[in-house]
């Protein structure tokens, strides 16, 4: 398989849109080694195999970030009607919350995917993306675009997604109006409409055309968000089709929409986990916008679906090529018994599905020697680029519907103890080997041929043992060169970059780039061959459940080096050393050491100048402590390098695994770096601060940086904790949308202000809850409100507030460099006891006073804030780090003394 992709994506004209096609469809499906579906397995994944083979419609959906797709629609026309989707997401959601845990950006963005892709596998559909980056909400396209770089970037993305996968129908999931919200899911339907005439211009991207690809232009195009979500009816004038995903499907056991649910749920940092859809009817309505094909609408302008004038049989695609059809006297014939395959095998399937394996293998071979017949013919490139790109589909379907009809089940498991944990799975290392276990089975009266593997250029395999013709042992030698298993995009400043760097641009789409080691079984079945193939995997453990796993095989550098935190702040004032600690980790199965040194900023020293360290086996982790002294700093950004040296070679990157139960597994790589922010920020002596976590975010380590004494208070334990030791308790952000047990102590938290202690409310969304439930100590009212531009102008609206001036003065100057967003979800009502301190809007809105409230309650203080503080301060945003410490001392007056220096 390796090799076949090696020629299949090579940058050559003779490569051609089909062999693309066909390339990124084979490579899908390595994303996924994860168990199948029920449904794609046995009797119900025949039937929907021997569905597909009988169309050839295809169907591109675009939408802005993860979770925006219509599910319930996407899995209708792929699993109900049979139909190749594909699905576009611009970017990976890298800017959204996360509602599970405190990863954000761009390793957020690879579990964004990995949710995405698990979903994918409900709806029955591929997946591509552009590398425009998610920098946050947007309220409008213009912002979008203008951080985008303009159209062209994640145009000519979309553009090569439809010259490869040449959908018949474009359907945009929203409409490009103020309909849809958020900036980027408008900027979606308006780049699909600019795409949908742009793919077929030859002028437009001619890079691609000398890459191979070929212009496509797609028969219609349909935007949605044209009714309201979920209606039953809308208006006639306002659609053109309509579908009821809510229909039950026979083989799925539920309707198409549930089935889509179910799919969605994997993406839990959306909050998806909870979603749910209760049967019956549910209307998706898409409207015409575009068409090259003549109108096929009823008296009302409706139509009954997409593919409405289109020909989508498999006799159909004689007609596609026009009057050149007498070019391939053959075709007609050729087609006639490819449908005859297909029907024969449908009948088969239904008394014996094994008996269905003979047409279909049939089919598979008649659909490669149509391919190489209409290779060889005189049709002109585009031609042969429509043929070819239907037939080999067909091929790559008719195998697959095989293997089902046969029971074929190909594992290939790499021989190594089962890891202890997702983090400690085996990993393939550069100039390392490694034994590979690959086991065929099937109906019986297959002829196993050969067991081989594909493996990238440079690696190389040895036969060791077989156990049968079905049964092989390999050990695979792994070269120097290997390139690690990584994501082939990168930011540089995942906090401000609104664009992806693209590393390897042959990947540039795809969800990620192949995985490295795919074995293939090829057989006979009377005569007919037919062929398997699988993903190499190794095997774990999942450290809660003790359920055993499995994850594709995947490479990484021998040793992996990570700074700890990556980031840091640290005050001018505070001691002239910070503490640095670095974690080495090997993959080496064999002893092996090497030399552990710090980079540090010129005028800065590390004590001890180095540190050797050595390991004894794989999976071994050396943590090494450095004292860092740094005289004499001055406010601003710097960095500090780790480097290890083993054998001549220099490791400074660090991987981390991302991976859940319910999904696959991808790795986030990054440099061995702490970026460090010096801040000028005053810390109250001996103030005690409480921290109750809500959905994860990372601002109590900063707080620990700078000094502050923070102890984590569990929600659990709310009820028994004694509130009175603490100076002043926040809730982070989203803890009474994921915490129940502070909106149930909510009463003891007011109780608490009211004796005298400090409480900081951080934003939280669930806006119709939290107001019904009463949790301020007066009258308050959430919104969705933001301000997200985060160089939106900021008033300080109480500058005698102590809040402003103790213990650190603040000014609007402390409002610049920050980052991804003002704030969301502010108040928009409040009694006239809040106290309005701040005041901020976007570009053209009415001015927000909502997003920082303080009040005094009986002896204390409560404050609400909606601004981003944590975004803010782990990047390391200094004016914020200076408010948000001020904030905490609001229950201190500014006659007390604080820490060195004031």
């Amino acid at each position: 398989m390796r090799k076949l992709l090696a020629v299949l994506l090579r940058p050559a004209r003779l490569a051609g849109t089909v062999f693309l096609l066909c390339a990124f469809s084979i490579m899908a499906e390595s994303y996924n080694p994860v168990k199948p579906l029920p449904q794609d397995t046995g009797t119900a994944g025949l039937k929907e195999m021997l569905l597909r083979l009988h169309t050839t419609a295809r169907l591109m959906q675009t939408v802005a970030h993860p979770d925006d797709e219509d599910g319930g629609l996407l899995t209708l026309e792929s699993r109900g009607k049979g139909a190749d989707v594909l699905l576009l997401t611009l970017n990976r959601g890298e800017g959204g919350q996360n509602k599970i845990g405190s990863n954000l950006f761009d390793v957020l963005g690879v579990l964004r995917t990995l949710e995405v892709t698990a979903a994918d596998r409900y709806y029955g559909v591929e997946q591509r993306f552009t590398h425009v980056a998610d920098f946050g909400y947007s309220k409008n396209p213009e912002e979008t675009f203008q951080k985008w770089q303009g159209h062209d970037i994640a145009l000519g993305d979309m553009v090569r997604v439809i010259r490869t996968f040449r959908p018949d129908v474009l359907v945009a999931r929203f409409s490009g109006t103020d309909r849809d919200g958020h900036g980027h899911h408008q900027a979606s339907s308006i780049l699909t409409r600019e795409a949908f005439r742009a793919a077929a211009d030859p002028n437009r991207f001619p890079e691609q055309i000398k890459e191979g690809l070929q212009p496509w232009q797609a028969k219609k195009l349909y935007i949605g968000n044209v009714c309201p979500w979920g209606a039953k009816t809308c208006a006639d004038e306002d659609y053109t089709v309509r579908y009821n995903t809510g229909e039950v499907d026979p083989l799925l056991g539920v309707s198409y929409v549930q089935f889509a649910m179910a799919g969605l749920k994997h993406q839990l940092s959306q909050g998806a986990g909870a979603w749910t859809i209760e049967p019956g009817d549910r209307f998706a309505f898409y409207k015409l916008v575009d068409s090259v094909v003549p109108a096929k609408t009823d008296d009302k302008g409706h139509e009954k679906d997409f593919f409405d004038g289109v020909d989508t049989s498999l006799s159909g695609l004689v007609s596609r090529i026009g009057d050149e059809a007498g070019k391939v006297p053959f075709l007609r014939a050729d087609l006639r018994e490819l449908q005859n395959d297909v029907d024969q095998a449908t009948s088969a399937a239904e008394r014996d599905p094994v008996k269905a394996a003979g047409p279909l293998l049939g089919g598979r071979e008649t659909a490669r020697k149509t391919v190489e017949k209409v290779r060889s013919s005189p049709l002109s490139y585009d031609a042969k680029d429509e043929l070819m790109t239907e037939l080999t589909s067909k091929e790559h379907q008719f195998e697959k519907a095989a293997n089902l009809a046969l029971g074929v089940q190909l594992d290939a498991v790499v021989d190594t103890p089962v890891g202890p944990s997702a983090d400690d799975a085996f990993m393939a290392v550069p100039g390392q080997s490694f034994e590979l276990s690959v086991h065929f089975s099937g109906a019986p009266k297959i002829s196993i041929e050969k067991v081989d593997l594909d493996l990238p250029p440079g690696w190389k395999s040895k036969e060791l043992k077989k156990n049968g013709a079905g049964a092989v042992t390999f050990r695979v030698s792994v070269p120097d060169a290997a390139q690690s298993t990584r994501p082939y995009w990168h930011r540089n400043d995942p906090e401000r970059d609104a664009l992806n760097s693209v590393d390897e641009a042959q990947y540039v789409t795809l969800p990620f780039p192949p995985l490295p080691v795919w074995a293939s079984a090829h057989y006979k079945l009377d005569g007919k061959e037919g062929e398997a193939r699988a993903i190499a995997t190794v095997r774990y453990k999942d450290p809660t459940s003790g359920t055993e796993l499995e994850r594709a095989l995947a490479v990484a550098p021998a040793f992996s080096v990570m700074l700890e935190p990556s980031q840091q702040v640290i005050p001018t004032r505070g001691d002239s050393a910070c503490q640095v600690k670095v974690a080495v980790t090997t993959n080496l199965s064999e002893t092996s050491k090497g030399t552990l040194q710090l980079e540090v900023p010129a005028g800065w020293r590390a004590e001890p100048s180095s540190l050797p360290l050595s390991f004894d086996g794989r999976d071994q982790k050396r943590e090494a402590d450095f004292t860092v002294y740094h005289d004499g700093m001055k406010e601003g950004p710097t960095e500090i390098r780790a480097v290890f040296d083993s054998g001549g070679k220099r490791f400074s990157e660090g991987y981390s695994v991302v991976t859940r139960e319910d999904l696959d597994t991808f790795y986030y790589y990054q440099p061995a770096v702490q970026h460090v922010s010096v801040v000028n920020v005053n810390v109250p002596k001996d103030l005690k601060v409480g921290y109750i976590m809500g959905a994860g975010d990372d601002i109590p380590t900063v707080l620990k940086q700078i000094g502050m004494n923070v102890a984590m208070i569990p929600a659990e334990k709310l009820a028994s904790e004694n509130l009175g030791q603490y100076d002043t308790v926040v809730l982070g952000i989203r803890a009474n949308d994921t915490q129940k047990e502070v909106a149930e102590n909510h009463h003891k938290l007011l109780d608490y202000v009211s004796s005298g202690g400090t409480l900081l409310m951080q934003y939280n969304t669930g806006v119709t809850d939290f107001n019904k439930d009463d949790l301020t100590p007066y009258q308050a009212q959430l919104s969705r409100v933001r301000v997200s531009v985060e160089e939106a102008p900021v008033q300080i609206l109480a500058p005698d507030s102590p809040v402003f001036h103790y213990p650190n003065q603040i000014s609007e100057s402390d409002f610049q460099g920050w980052v991804q967003e003002r704030g969301l979800y502010f108040m928009d009502k409040w009694d006239d006891h809040f106290q309005p301190l701040l005041a901020s809007h976007d570009p053209g809105e009415q001015e927000q006073k909502g997003g920082l409230l303080m009040a005094h309650y009986g002896k204390g203080v409560y404050i609400y804030t909606g601004y981003a503080f944590f975004r803010q301060l782990p990047a390391g945003v200094p004016g914020a780090i200076r408010l948000y410490v001020n904030l905490l001392s609001a229950g201190r007056s500014g006659q007390n003394a604080v820490a060195s220096g004031q």
